[in-house]
């Protein structure tokens, strides 16, 4: 009777969050190495290093992330990683794990870990944990380094992906060089799986992000996927939007770098853009709806810093909020970080936590917008589109962006009535009401967010 209790127990008190739950959730991602320290000091940083970010920091800077209105955070993978440094780089992003089984100690104990999540699921904070099972640190082939794939036996034969549209290629030999694990490999696979499944289960991990899904077999990920048993979602660094979606069909959801692509070309290019990106999103995708949207991450240079606009960059991420998805916004943006490419654009966020910060003060009314309308229940639909000018609705929300230009729209095709009024949360002085089927709309550089009175 006790051993049955004890498992009641243990099966009820984890309750894993699913892919419909977490279209409720906007996504703050940051490194963990760079967004705070354990006293709140500002150490020097050599970008190519560890920093001195931590749990525990993160702990103290919980209230910052949810002032933001951002309710799910991901951070970097948790697992102990390769020690050497490679070319000048130490493996501070989490992405070269050697042992499965042990926490990485530059991040804090286990308990500072357990008491990150805790203190997240306090604040209603989910938390998205990253997770590599493509490959390990960069060991050469001295795999008894490795835990538990201390043999040859477990690893593909050594080559380098040199051709990325020969999909044997590309799930076979080495990205940069890292061991790549053999998961038809009978105890590759079971080991992961099961890994996966313990990992969830003893931290009370909400999500989990998946690193480098085409470089391993889908049958594999969706045998992993269903183990973890909470929403996964995966990063398939490609813009053909076919290539993307097909594997949405072994993980819930995936990070829509078509989409980033299109934001790029529309912000700093034409808004047509974002028009032609419908159709073929809604073609191709399964479900767009538990998509990933993003406008920078960690492997790309920032936004600021191939288009040096803030309004730009404001406009581009108030779409990103609103926009049929899970937003994730990566961190130091909301304080206009322009870093370029990798490590450059892996800033330490110490120092920077303004919370006066225009783009701060944005998120937070975006966010809060986006949680009181519910608008992940309601169909996103384009109410107007040209090269300057692009506006969508979702329920009783009016979304207008622009290339961070002014200019004037009168928008006719809408579901709003005769006489009802409209003001954007983001300057409550700013208010519309429909007049003879219109909606006029005044544009300055800002983005805004017409919500029903």
């Amino acid at each position: 009777m006790k051993f049955l209790l004890i498992f009641i127990f243990v099966t009820l008190s984890f309750c894993g969050h699913n892919k419909d739950e977490w279209k409720e959730r906007a996504i703050y991602q940051l490194i963990t190495d760079r967004f705070a320290t354990s006293d709140g000091s500002e150490p020097q940083c050599d970008l190519k290093k560890y920093c001195g970010g931590t749990y525990r920091g993160l702990i103290n800077q919980l209230d910052y992330i949810k002032g933001m209105g951002f309710n799910a955070i991901w951070i970097s993978p948790i697992i102990k990683n390769f020690e050497g440094t490679i070319d000048g780089y130490q493996s501070y992003h989490g992405y070269h794990f050697i042992d499965l089984y042990s926490l990485n100690p530059h991040f804090g104990s286990e308990e500072d870990f357990k008491e990150l999540i805790s203190k997240c699921h306090e604040k209603d904070i989910w938390v998205m944990v990253d997770v590599v099972a493509n490959h390990v640190g960069p060991v050469g082939e001295d795999y008894s380094q490795i835990n538990p794939f201390n043999s040859s036996e477990y690893y593909h034969e050594r080559c380098q992906i040199t051709d990325w549209e020969n999909q044997t290629e590309v799930e076979y030999c080495r990205l940069s060089d890292l061991p790549d694990l053999a998961q038809e490999n009978q105890f590759v696979s079971k080991k992961l799986i099961e890994w996966i499944s313990d990992l969830v289960k003893k931290y009370d991990i909400d999500g989990i992000r998946i690193d480098t899904i085409p470089e391993v077999s889908q049958s594999f990920w969706e045998k992993f996927s269903q183990a973890a048993g909470v929403y996964t979602l995966g990063e398939v660094f490609n813009g053909r939007p076919w290539y993307v979606a097909s594997y949405q069909k072994c993980v819930d959801g995936v990070f829509n770098y078509p989409f980033y692509y299109t934001i790029q070309d529309s912000f700093c290019g034409s808004m047509r853009n974002l028009e032609n990106y419908i159709y073929n999103a809604r073609t191709e995708f399964s479900d767009p709806s538990i998509l990933g949207i993003f406008v920078e991450n960690h492997d790309n240079p920032r936004f600021l810093n191939r288009c040096n606009d803030r309004y730009k960059f404001k406009n581009a991420n108030i779409l990103s909020i609103f926009w049929e998805g899970i937003p994730v916004f990566y961190y130091g943006g909301e304080q206009w970080f322009s870093g370029g490419a990798d490590p450059n654009n892996r800033e330490p966020l110490w120092g920077h936590y303004d919370t006066d910060s225009d783009m701060y003060k944005s998120l937070s009314i975006a966010n809060k917008v986006r949680n009181e309308q519910k608008i992940w229940k309601y169909q996103q639909v384009q109410r107007y589109a040209d090269d300057v000018f692009y506006s969508f609705t979702r329920g009783n929300v009016l979304v207008c962006v622009t290339r961070g230009e002014s200019c004037q729209r009168t928008i006719t095709y809408h579901d709003f009535l005769e006489g009802d009024k409209l003001c954007n949360a983001l300057d409550p002085s700013d208010c519309v009401t429909v007049s003879g089927g219109a909606i006029n709309i005044n544009m300055g550089q800002d983005p805004k967010i017409y919500v029903k009175q």
